[in-house]
């Protein structure tokens, strides 16, 4: 389980840039790493262009952008085409870097029950420590509570 406070699990993943994104590469900037189900279903298509649509903003803040799924770097390269997106897409295939963020568990969906990535967004700050960690997101207002929180722990 994750903790406010505490250094953030580090991890190397296949990145859609091309080569590995490594947590401890973004030092000194906040990283904003977000665990998603699966490329170009509806909910991941519009957490993604919010994600995106607020990048300048992100950006301006020190923030960096990471999806993250267990979809092929193939995948994901169709899914930024398609819909326009400028920041990486990494691919945890074995899930361990998933299941370390919390982001895997138990969902329930029309009352079937199964295993499988639980919607979450983690805040990484410039001193390699979790800021903040949204569980169970809905996507509709996400983004907007993303960039406040960082404002908020850069005006603390």
């Amino acid at each position: 389980m994750l903790v406010e406070g505490k250094k953030a699990p580090a991890f190397t993943l296949p990145s859609s840039e091309g080569g590995n994104a490594k947590l401890s590469s973004y030092a000194g900037k906040y990283v904003v790493v977000y665990f998603y189900p699966k490329d170009d279903t509806p909910g991941c298509t519009t957490e993604a262009k919010d994600f995106e649509a607020a990048r300048a903003t992100l950006e301006e803040l020190g923030a960096v952008v990471l999806g993250v799924s267990k979809d092929s770097l193939e995948r994901h390269a169709k899914f930024k085409t398609k819909h326009g997106l400028a920041f990486p897409l990494l691919t945890d295939e074995s899930g361990e870097v998933i299941e370390k963020y919390g982001a895997w568990g138990e969902k329930n969906m029309y009352g079937k029950k199964s295993m499988g990535i639980i919607r979450t967004t983690v805040i990484v700050g410039p001193d390699g420590k979790v800021v903040k960690v949204f569980p169970k997101v809905r996507v509709a207002g996400h983004v907007e509570k993303v960039v406040e929180a960082i404002r908020a722990h850069q005006d603390a």
